[in-house]
């Protein structure tokens, strides 16, 4: 009674309240008032998710505008990287560009004389602009001043995976076209080994170390020349081509993605406007200079803008937070599965002793996010979803954990460059009745879509260098007649707030018993119980059966994994249909070198024991049985019921 009694008196002073309030008001105020009323009651939730983001959108917007303001003034003057990086040399010489890990720091005097150098040497080769020379060298500074003198003359140089050989080697020098070699003392062999197939047109150059007949000492050629700028007639464009950087090959040949100094420069404003860098912020870039994560982001804002990258020359988990804190790091890269490498080395004091405050890359698992956060006392993860060959890149700002982006609430949907658009199990994009795309709600998976604007930097789209490749990424008439999006590929969700998550690629999503498996979540779902062992699920093919079934391929090298707390974990985490039916143990699972898991060859090879010499295992009631061949005989003949 005590609380209904307070309850009428809060009530009845309430309206004294209101009622006060309203006798100061006309009669036209309160019409309004009682006009808007109902649009507000009716649209409350919207408004609430508006007010709720507006700290993010506004952040963002502000940014955005940052480094859309200086993309303009760059395509005004025709700006070319090369032309960038000459005038900050000239500005601060001596100041550091890079420092190598256990070698020495390079200023940007050094740089620029050096990519001078390169220039000359092949000018005096007789390239021009929009020649290509490939580039296939170890992590090192050496490796960047090489294409930045290229870029000097407007030479595209083709930067090569320094872990390739044999035929995927020769594939990617031969689908470039190049004129030109350029290689490393230490990749002597694997040149070596494709010479016979190699063009003898192509012109080869060795840094450091004993030649080869009929192979040019590059070390020996740049010394004969001057360290000044070379005099080019041709000068390089906004707009003309940079570099050429291969996809990771996990699914075929690589693919030679096409990137122009204007999407370069898009990276550079990218990288410092949106993550908030300052001049006295320094990058640890323990990545591979041949890809975007590691080539673009981790140096660009080096050459552009000022703000020095530590270099390493592999990767190293035992190593990172001690190279952070010898090289007074603020900011540092991942990408892929290091940080759970981070995390499985032992506690130490260097886990809370550097100064990084951002951490930023792609592909950090939702699963271990807070752990990375909790164990090393990172204030800020900006995790960064693209594609090297798209135009649709976006970035988590605000540190909401396992969003690789959002789309900003205060931007109405259609004016949108990005979009999720519904697709059907084989990864076809669905039309409506009027033959256009359809958008994704919330919380519905669908595929992400760039939307192509050529007149614009952030939008456009220049694909590969084979036009065949580029044009299968690419949907027309998507929202309007003539209009065209580049096609992700990948599978994301976008919650009420707008913030984007990805689920899967199409390729990786399989059906099993009328389902949509989505082979991320299973792994993630794995790995709890796994404690940090490698682990790829894809869904395999069996005789008599519609769909794939499950597959789990895990590296465990000492078979001290408890398949009975692994069939238990499953059971209790996954529904049904997304419960792997087959285990291969492994010694280890192969990774590129963008620390990117490969499941094709698995997928390939299935479940066949007289083909697979790892262990497998079927899933028979509560727990996993090893197959043997007829187990395997009448799983696929019907006889085991799936």
């Amino acid at each position: 009674m005590d609380a209904l009694l307070a309850a009428l008196v809060a009530l009845m002073a309430l309206a004294a309240a209101m009622a006060a309030v309203l006798s100061t008001l006309s009669k036209a105020a309160i019409f309004a008032i009682l006009a808007i009323a109902p649009c507000v009651y009716r649209y409350r939730k919207k408004i609430y998710v508006i007010v709720k983001t507006l700290p993010r959108d506004l952040k963002f917007l502000w940014r955005y505008a940052n480094a859309m303001i200086r993309t303009a003034i760059y395509a005004r003057n025709n700006c070319s990287v090369a032309e960038l990086f000459t005038k900050r040399a000239l500005k601060q010489p001596d100041a550091p560009c890079f420092f190598v890990v256990d070698d020495r720091t390079w200023t940007f005097r050094e740089m620029a004389e050096k990519s001078n150098q390169v220039a000359r040497v092949m000018q005096e080769m007789g390239l021009k602009r929009g020649d290509v020379v490939c580039i296939f060298m170890p992590n090192c500074a050496e490796y960047v001043y090489m294409w930045l003198g290229m870029a000097k003359l407007g030479v595209v140089s083709a930067l090569i995976n320094s872990n390739l050989r044999h035929k995927p080697l020769l594939h990617c020098i031969q689908v470039a076209k190049a004129k030109a070699i350029i290689y490393s003392d230490c990749l002597v062999g694997a040149v070596a080994d494709i010479n016979a197939d190699l063009s003898a047109d192509i012109k080869q150059f060795q840094l450091y170390g004993d030649c080869a007949p009929g192979v040019t000492d590059m070390r020996s050629e740049m010394e004969k020349q001057s360290p000044d700028y070379p005099n080019v007639v041709d000068k390089p464009q906004y707009n003309d081509t940079l570099l050429y950087i291969y996809t990771s090959g996990t699914t075929g040949m690589p693919k030679a993605a096409v990137m122009k100094n204007s999407k370069y420069l898009i990276v550079v404003v990218a990288t410092v406007h949106m993550l908030g860098l300052k001049s006295s912020d320094r990058m640890y870039n323990p990545l591979p200079l041949y890809h975007l994560a590691g080539g673009l982001v981790g140096t660009a804002a080096a050459l552009v803008d000022g703000i020095p990258s530590v270099l390493r020359s592999k990767f190293s988990a035992s190593n990172y937070w001690s190279d952070c804190i010898k090289y007074e790091c603020t900011v540092s890269q991942y990408i892929g599965e290091m940080c759970r490498y981070l995390l499985a080395q032992p506690s130490k004091p260097t886990d809370t002793q550097h100064g990084v405050r951002i951490m930023v890359g792609n592909g950090m698992r939702p699963a271990i996010w807070q752990q990375i956060v909790d164990r090393f006392k990172v204030p800020q993860i900006n995790e960064i979803y693209g594609a090297t060959e798209g135009n649709a890149n976006i970035i988590n700002v605000d540190n909401t954990v396992g969003a690789v982006g959002f789309l900003p609430k205060l931007v109405p949907t259609r004016l949108h460059p990005i979009a999720l658009v519904k697709i059907d199990e084989l990864g076809n994009v669905i039309r409506g009745p009027d033959g256009y795309c359809i958008r994704c709600q919330p919380n519905e998976p669908g595929m992400f879509i760039g939307l192509i604007s050529q007149r614009n930097a952030a939008r456009a789209y220049h694909g590969y260098v084979d036009k065949s490749a580029s044009n299968k990424k690419v949907e027309t008439d998507v929202f309007s007649k003539g209009d065209a999006a580049f096609v992700s590929g990948d599978i994301l969700v976008a919650d009420d707030y707008g913030y984007l998550f990805f689920r899967d690629r199409t390729g990786d999503t399989y059906k099993w018993k009328g389902e949509n498996v989505a082979t991320a979540e299973v792994e993630d779902a794995l790995g709890p119980v796994l404690d940090r062992r490698d682990c790829v699920v894809y869904g395999v093919s069996i005789p008599q059966t519609e769909g794939r079934a499950g597959m789990a391929a895990i590296a465990d090298p000492e078979r001290t994994l408890d398949l009975s707390k692994l069939a238990a974990h499953l059971d209790h985490s996954l529904p049904s249909f997304a419960r792997p039916l087959f285990l291969r143990l492994t010694k280890d699972i192969e990774i590129t070198s963008t620390f990117k898991l490969k499941k094709l060859q698995y997928q390939k090879e299935g479940v066949d024991p007289d083909v697979i010499k790892d262990p497998l295992y079927f899933r028979s009631g509560a727990g996993f049985v090893p197959i043997n061949t007829p187990l395997f005989n009448d799983i696929s003949n019907g006889k085991v019921k799936l």
